[in-house]
């Protein structure tokens, strides 16, 4: 029953992906950013983003929190419909960069890194991008239950690499494999470090301890491997952001893994403060 389900949610969004395509940018994503904030209403997931923005915001009012979800709903909509239109993002030059000095030794040596960010604004450009920048990179994915619409996504995504070496590994034991095998042969790694982990590490994160995954960081002390945030913020004219921070070494004996974590959640959050309309709020961060 379950896999027949799956094939008519499968066989729905195939075809509305189908007329998103063919659609004008600009008309496309109001309409799927009206259809996620319409449809997410109906959610529990609306519940969670509501209940998250609470605790992080408790001196919002009631109807900025509303308008706060609103608009996120409306940011995952746009995501969704420019990961099908990516390519013309990129034609349009609508994907900018700041912070290229912080990535120049990285590209000079031809030596690596793990980049970090988090689910705001656009988070499917990043692989995309340092795809472009001709960095040796595979990303980390949290794969769809529905086999069927997981496939999908994966196919757009990897359609959209110019390089056939870089690649996509779902999060779990197979990524922790393949992100071994990649920075041994070379490959940096991109991933998002905002969302809950079961089996990780409490970690404080807006003075709440949530369990966090902390195994980039013991790569990155291993293999003695920057960690460069990227801040992704999408502008009032359309445009994305992409802003490399300076490099994080890790390689300091005392200050250990949860220490460093508390460190990077500082970051995230003044990222999330800054543009809260724009963070993945459905998400079950602070259970």
């Amino acid at each position: 029953m379950k896999v027949f389900i799956y094939l008519l949610q499968y066989i729905f969004i195939n075809f509305l992906f189908i007329i998103l395509k063919i659609l004008p940018l600009n008309i496309s994503k109001k309409l799927l950013a009206s259809i996620f904030r319409l449809f997410g209403k109906l959610t529990s997931a609306h519940k969670t983003a509501i209940k998250n923005c609470t605790f992080v915001f408790p001196n919002f009012t009631k109807e900025r929190i509303k308008k706060t979800i609103d608009k996120s709903w409306n940011n995952i909509g746009e995501t969704v419909c420019e990961l099908l239109k990516l390519e013309e993002l990129f034609n349009k030059d609508q994907i900018k960069i700041k912070g290229l000095k912080n990535i120049e030794n990285l590209k000079n040596r031809n030596s690596q890194a793990i980049f970090i960010s988090i689910h705001q604004s656009n988070w499917e450009v990043l692989v995309p991008m340092l795809d472009r920048l001709d960095i040796k990179i595979g990303g980390i994915y949290r794969h769809i239950n529905n086999i069927f619409l997981d496939k999908l996504i994966l196919n757009i995504r990897k359609n959209l690499l110019k390089s056939k070496n870089n690649f996509y590994t779902p999060k779990g034991k197979k990524s922790a494999k393949d992100i071994i095998h990649a920075v041994s042969n070379n490959f940096s790694i991109v991933l998002l470090v905002d969302q809950k982990d079961s089996s990780g590490e409490s970690i404080s994160f807006f003075n709440k301890n949530v369990k966090t995954q902390i195994g980039f960081l013991k790569v990155a002390r291993k293999f003695n491997l920057p960690i460069i945030p990227i801040q992704n913020t999408r502008l009032n004219n359309g445009d994305i952001e992409l802003s490399f921070h300076k490099p994080i070494f890790h390689n300091n004996e005392n200050i250990n893994d949860k220490k460093r974590m508390e460190q990077i959640h500082k970051i995230i959050e003044t990222w999330i403060i800054s543009n809260p309309d724009q963070w993945f709020w459905q998400h079950k961060r602070f259970n």
